[in-house]
Parts: C-alpha cells; structure tokens; sequence
C-alpha cells in the first residue's frame, strides 16, 4: 500500500488533501528560482568571505577580519534598505556592524605604536627587547611606580653597613659606578646594568639588612629607581615579567661575580 493510500485511510479527507498540496510544493520549490540579487549582496557576501579566509599567521589578521566583517554588513545595511526595504535584514545588520565596529577600534587602539621616553630607550632595546617584553607592558613597569634621578660625581648611592636594601631597585642609565668594600675596589657598574641586584636577591625571604658595599658615582650618574615594594607587588600581577627580572637579576649578579675574579672583564 502506498504512502497516500496509509494517509487516506488514517486522516481526515481536509488533512490528507493539505498535505498532498504540501509535497506538490516541496517538488517546484527549486523549478523556478528566483532573480539573482542586486550587485550590493554579493559584495556583502564577498567582503565576508576575504575575512574568513585571512590566514591567521598574518600579524594584524584580526583586524583586517573585524574590518571586512563591518564592510559586509554596511553593504547588507543597504542592500536591505535600497533594494529589499527589509527592516529586519537592516535592523540586525545595523547591530552587527556597531558590534564589529567597537571590536574594530579596541583592536587598532591595541596597535598603537607605544611612545617610550628618551632616555629608557637604551635599557628596553638592550634589556628587555630581547625578551620580548611588549613596549606597553615596558610602559606600564616604567610610568606608574618609578622615576629616574640623579647623582653627582663623587657622591654615594649606598653605605656599607648603613644604607637599607629594603627601598629600592634601580638600573644605571648614564655614567660609572664603583663598588667598594672597606675602602678597596670590586668592581665598576656601567650603564644598562643593576645598581643593586645582589642585594635585591639575597634579600627576597629576610627584609632590615644592611649594603655590606659602598656604591659611589665615578661620574655624573643617573638611574632608573623603583621603590621595592610596589615593584614586587606589581611583579606578582605580572608572572611574564617576573620571570623576566628573575633572569635579569641573575644575568647581573653573574657579571658582577665574573668581574669580581677578573677586573679587566668589567671594562669590557
């Protein structure tokens, strides 16, 4: 027995004939397709396609698919509006566009090219650029909880068995450092290198210690200080940039030991 014959016998003569005029529909629904769209949809379609198919290995890949996703939807804005008088199509374009559009503007904000001051340049492009440190998150270490100052030839960074580890970090941004311990010679600290990093590190678990070093200016000398405290509480946030310091500070504290066994390598 046949399909129609099954519905005949188990339904009404009203529904049978519905669903009858159901199906000779579904067979001409592709028999007469209707016209092709204006120009305008298509290129709403394109302009959706060549963002999808930016590779994702391309550096602002993101931004040129936020952009192509916005050029799409205007395109759809006013294919709907001009040729379909659609509000709904318009409505949810519209929407989609300010969405992409907000996405669009917080990705070229992120792009910005980062201004760094004149005189950190030296240490980001020696220090920190190697390590991929972002010139934004160099930004935020450098601006908010630390300043540079200066000292002049002759005068003392640090006291042995007077002056606390507990205030400060500081980087030598211009002239030369010498370093003593009772009134003889260690070694020399230059620009781009710790002031202090020996002193930072032994001092991690044990706060109130002393310089067992006396720290001097050989020359006109300026430094990059943080204050300990905020930069170890910013460090915390930060477990990318800790780790960065963590080898900074050990690369120094090497130097400083090689230096110590061989003074003619900290000249060079």
């Amino acid at each position: 027995m046949s399909t129609e014959s099954i519905l005949t016998v188990v339904l009404p003569m009203n529904a049978t004939s519905g669903i009858q005029n159901m199906t000779l529909e579904e067979e001409e629904v592709c028999d007469n397709w209707r016209e092709i769209h204006h120009l305008v949809f298509h290129l709403a379609n394109v302009c959706f396609a060549l963002g999808l198919v930016i590779p994702t290995t391309l550096n602002l890949h993101m931004i040129f698919l936020r952009a192509f996703l916005c050029l799409g939807c205007a395109f759809f804005i006013i294919w709907a509006t001009l040729f379909r008088c659609a509000l709904d199509i318009m409505v949810w374009n519209a929407v989609f566009l300010g969405i992409n559009f907000m996405h669009f503007i917080y990705l070229v904000y992120k792009k910005r090219p980062i201004k760094i001051e004149k005189e950190l340049k030296g240490i980001y492009h020696k220090m920190f650029e190697p390590l991929h440190v972002p010139p934004e998150l160099f930004k935020r270490l450098t601006s908010q909880f630390c300043r540079i100052q200066t000292l002049p030839k002759g005068q003392t960074y640090a006291i042995e068995d007077k002056t606390s580890v507990d205030d400060r970090l500081s980087i030598l941004l211009k002239g030369k450092m010498k370093v003593s311990y009772r009134g003889h010679f260690l070694h020399n600290i230059y620009p781009n290198a710790y002031i202090d990093s020996p002193e930072f590190r032994s001092t991690e678990m044990e706060r109130g210690e002393k310089f067992q070093v006396t720290i001097t200016a050989d020359d006109n000398c300026a430094y990059l200080c943080w204050s300990r405290e905020r930069l170890t509480y910013f460090l915390e946030s930060e477990p990318f940039l800790y780790e960065i310091f963590k080898y900074l500070i050990g690369r120094d504290i090497t130097n400083k030991l090689y230096s110590l066994n061989d003074p003619t390598l900290s000249d060079k």
